[in-house]
């Protein structure tokens, strides 16, 4: 009985912890764009944005000596324009790893070019870039 209640414990704390996080060198990047003196890479395990939820990590890498940069708050937001409609924008959640490193996930109703918009504002300094990215 004692064996069966710990084989049950250990399986749902299993189950509430999940698998862990990629790390850096399991992701494959989506698009970089260089704004000012830094690299703003966008990655995932895919090298892809899909449609539905969508995990990702933003980097940010001085273009001098390639080391993380701390821009401090940072948003990233997204948008389609639709003929004769108001663009679809959607907003990522992103919290904070590591100096220059990013965790986020956005969800996407539909396939189609997204206008992404990433903004900062830190120690470094504000800054903004936008780039487009395809949802597949």
């Amino acid at each position: 009985m004692l064996k069966g209640l710990i084989v049950t414990l250990l399986l749902v704390v299993l189950t509430m912890v999940g698998t862990p996080a990629a790390t850096a060198a399991d992701m494959k990047p989506i698009y970089t764009q260089k704004a000012k003196d830094v690299a703003v890479t966008l990655q995932n395990e895919s090298g892809q944005w899909k449609q539905g939820k969508n995990e990702f990590v933003l980097e940010f890498t001085s273009l001098q000596d390639k080391k993380p940069v701390d821009v401090g708050k940072v948003s990233l937001n997204t948008s389609m324009a639709m003929p004769g409609m108001a663009p679809m924008v959607a907003g990522a959640t992103l919290t904070s790893e590591a100096p220059g490193r990013y965790r986020g996930t956005i969800d996407f109703p539909d396939r189609g070019a997204r206008q992404v918009t990433v903004t900062w504002d830190g120690p470094t300094g504000k800054g903004s870039t936008k780039f487009s990215v395809p949802v597949r």
